[in-house]
């Protein structure tokens, strides 16, 4: 259905964005075939860093090396594999991927409609910290915990929290009323993807209703802050850069 009027809920202002589902613009990205790939956020919105959506078709598949830059992988859908070097990972819905700057990597779909959440930034080293290694995971292994001791609204933590890691992604799962339990303004700059569920999300100075499939992006010290309606649990997956100084 065509809205009148040129209504939409999409906002892109300086210090954030609202993105939804039915304003994605397919775009063509290198080493994907066979794939229908959407530019979520980038440098062109004033991000620094990049987030994708990747669905694969029937035989789809990406590969490609990293280079100076590091990748999250998240599977919203689907099943599939990835291959590392020669050793090969399958990988279905939950599933999630962590592959560090100068890996070469081979993702590839088992049928149609396997659908990727893609995180990509050049990594920063820390002298003495070591580098990151390649990880493959499932969200059923991370434990959830409290947030701050809010019972109703707790958090998994999927990559280790370790000087070595120079990204974070975390899924945050709210029950419904639950909510932040304050309003964040902090360095750390946000990708977000609602997985599920609906609710309202204070971006600035500015309040928002968002449901599955939104897509936030945050800069550093945008004010924020979330609330969980409905009848259902509301949770989304987000990236932030961790353990660096600031530049």
């Amino acid at each position: 259905m065509i809205e009148l009027f040129g209504f939409t809920r999409n906002v892109v202002k300086e210090h954030y964005a609202l993105l939804t589902p039915s304003g994605f613009v397919p775009s063509n990205l290198p080493g994907w075939d066979n794939a229908v790939c959407v530019v979520l956020i980038s440098p062109g919105m004033g991000a620094r860093f990049c987030q994708f959506l990747i669905t694969l078709n029937e035989g789809g598949q990406g590969r490609g090396r990293t280079g100076a830059n590091e990748y999250f992988v998240y599977v919203l859908e689907g099943t599939g594999s990835v291959a590392l070097g020669a050793k090969k990972h399958k990988l279905a819905t939950g599933s999630f991927v962590y592959l560090p700057a100068g890996k070469d990597f081979h993702f590839k779909s088992d049928g149609s409609g396997t659908r990727l959440l893609m995180v990509q930034k050049k990594y920063e080293p820390l002298g003495g910290a070591g580098k990151p290694i390649p990880l493959v995971g499932h969200e059923s292994k991370v434990k959830s915990q409290a947030f701050l001791g809010h019972e109703d609204a707790r958090l998994q933590v999927l990559l280790p929290d370790q000087p070595e890691f120079d990204m974070a992604v975390n899924i945050f799962t709210y029950q419904p009323g639950a909510t932040l339990p304050f309003v964040e303004t902090h360095i750390m700059e946000h990708g977000l993807l609602m997985l599920s569920g609906q609710g309202v999300y204070r971006l600035d100075a500015d309040f928002h209703p968002v449901q599955a499939g939104d897509v936030i992006w945050m800069a550093p010290y945008c004010p924020q802050w979330f609330v969980a309606m409905g009848k259902t649990p509301a949770s989304y997956i987000y990236y932030k850069n961790v353990n660096r100084n600031p530049m």
